[in-house]
């Protein structure tokens, strides 16, 4: 599986030359949240742009770092384009609460979980009741319902079906280490 948050952060290296291009500064989703790409810092010199990789244009996704094919892989988009990302979109997958069809809510998403042989859909949410509650009882792991129609992922709220809190798992100390190959 691999672990969004474990992304963020890698180098970006460009496979045809073995050049460094930049690193990994969040993620986007299309409007059914699945991954569309990664964003890359940019530096100070682009405030109305952003570089950006299409997901399609990801080789590998490995533990040290991310492999795209050339630098013509690498766009230009306008960051009002982004309209869902992990952490720095209009629309913030990060700290947004996931509630029950009767009002319960469950967490906040502090990450997000794709199965690399599913493709870009969204397989898992790591969720978080604030520092404290995390400390004393951990975090917890929400896998996505099998009929992804069950799930409304809102612009201010993730709804899933009611009963869903009985599929809360905890999340284990080896999920830090689950490996990241696309």
């Amino acid at each position: 599986m691999i672990r969004l948050q474990q992304v963020i952060g890698l180098p970006v290296i460009e496979m045809s030359a073995g050049k460094h291009v930049g690193h990994v500064k969040d993620a986007w989703f299309d409007e059914h949240w699945q991954l569309d790409g990664i964003v890359l810092d940019a530096g100070r010199r682009f405030l109305t742009a952003m570089k950006a990789v299409l997901w399609s244009d990801v080789l590998i996704c490995g533990d040290d770092a991310v492999l795209i094919m050339n630098e013509a892989s690498i766009r230009r988009t306008k960051i009002a384009e982004v309209q869902r990302s992990f952490q720095t979109g209009t629309i913030r997958l990060k700290d947004l609460p996931i509630v029950t069809e009767h009002g319960e809510q469950l967490g906040r998403v502090s990450d997000v979980y794709f199965d690399d042989l599913q493709g870009t859909q969204i397989v898992g949410y790591e969720l978080t009741d604030g520092f404290i509650a995390d400390l004393m009882e951990g975090r917890k792991w929400l896998p996505v319902p099998l009929n992804t129609d069950d799930v409304m992922l809102g612009e201010d709220a993730i709804i899933v079906p009611a009963g869903s809190e009985a599929r809360l798992e905890p999340v284990a100390a080896s999920d830090s280490d689950i490996g990241r190959n696309v």
